[in-house]
């Protein structure tokens, strides 16, 4: 079993959906998850189509392979939400889903195994393109010493 830490950087995002319904520009945020860790970016105020940054790292605890889940293969999920105010839920804008398992398998160098920057489309509930997120993942492994013998 691989244990170790995945870092993944949210750069940002561009062409999102519009989807306030007061007519405003966006405040889009993001929810990043892996299998049952989730974490949330800053709100970043007053967008429309223009480009969103971000620039925030998230760590995530990793154990690949899941013992008991063979067939499920490691994603990070990245839920693109529009802040909405005034008593309504948040809007969902789409999402953009990273699977994992080359990155894991893949031989790392010194413990170490990195996805550079890469744009990832966004899809929307109806299933259509609805802009891009920017993204990089570095796994790191620390040795499993619970696990040896």
């Amino acid at each position: 079993m691989t244990i170790g830490t995945m870092e993944v950087t949210l750069v940002g995002a561009r062409d999102l959906k519009n989807t306030d319904c007061f007519g405003g520009k966006i405040d889009p945020y993001v929810l990043v998850q892996y299998q049952d860790q989730e974490q949330k970016s800053c709100t970043v105020r007053g967008h429309g189509n223009h480009p969103v940054l971000w620039n925030e790292k998230f760590r995530f605890k990793v154990e690949f392979p899941n013992k008991g889940n063979e067939h499920e293969h490691p994603k990070l999920v990245f839920k693109l939400m529009d802040r909405c105010i005034f008593f309504t839920p948040d809007g969902f804008l789409g999402q953009a889903t990273i699977y994992l398992k080359e990155m894991f398998e893949i031989g790392m160098e010194d413990g170490k195994a990195e996805m550079g920057t890469h744009k990832y489309r966004v899809i929307s509930a109806n299933q259509t393109y609805h802009g891009e997120i920017k993204v990089g993942i570095t796994f790191t492994t620390k040795e499993d010493t619970d696990h040896k013998q």
